[in-house]
């Protein structure tokens, strides 16, 4: 945001008489850059929600998981995280280099709290930060435009049971999803994907 409201934003600011609070927020809990304190709380997280539009603004939205610290944060305004193997359609990562603007949502399901950021995104397979991220087939890169906390009241309060097994590990095989072995998956898969021959992986349902 950040003098984002625009002429639908204000529109219904006015219906429901909640201009002078939308400012309010604007002005005392909107900022460019990333804090210590939302530094912390995205560096925390496991999963975020990544919003993105394509070149005509049509939007997807996709959930992106890893392990805890996977999204770093680099500098006040610069953020980073791997992209991982998926089911190859590419929406986001595709729409990010038609259009780069991009929302972020990071969810606390256990303690209530989540943080929205809005910014620039550019993708890259050359990117230092790579060697840190086993299997990670490039990097996205987000600069800030907008980072604000998000009401909490209406999150449901949840608890991990179990981390994702498919998630890379450095030293270790990464399972196979049982999907790509399907008969209607099998004989399109990239030529150098591990589920054509799984040999010591396993292949797990989920």
């Amino acid at each position: 945001m950040a003098g984002g409201f625009h002429d639908g934003s204000r529109s219904l600011q006015d219906r429901f008489d909640t201009r002078g609070l939308a400012d309010r927020i604007d002005e005392r809990l909107v900022s460019d850059a990333i804090d210590n304190n939302d530094r912390a709380f995205i560096q925390e997280r496991d999963m975020f929600f990544l919003a993105t539009a394509d070149a005509q603004g049509r939007p997807t939205c996709s959930y992106k998981g890893g392990e805890p610290g996977f999204v770093r944060v680099l500098n006040p305004r610069t953020r980073a995280v791997p992209n991982y193997d998926g089911n190859g359609m590419y929406l986001s990562a595709g729409n990010i280099m038609v259009n780069p603007d991009v929302g972020l949502l990071f969810i606390d399901f256990e303690r209530g709290r989540r943080l929205r950021l809005e910014g620039t995104a550019s993708i890259s397979d050359a990117d230092p930060l790579l060697g840190d991220y086993p299997e990670a087939q490039f990097a996205v890169r987000v600069s800030t435009r907008a980072v604000y906390p998000n009401c909490p009241r209406y999150i449901h309060r949840y608890t991990l049971t179990q981390a994702s097994r498919f998630v890379p590990h450095a030293g270790t095989l990464t399972p196979v999803p049982e999907w790509k072995r399907s008969d209607w998956a099998a004989d399109v898969l990239p030529e150098h994907d591990p589920a054509r021959d799984p040999g010591q992986r396993d292949v797990l349902g989920r």
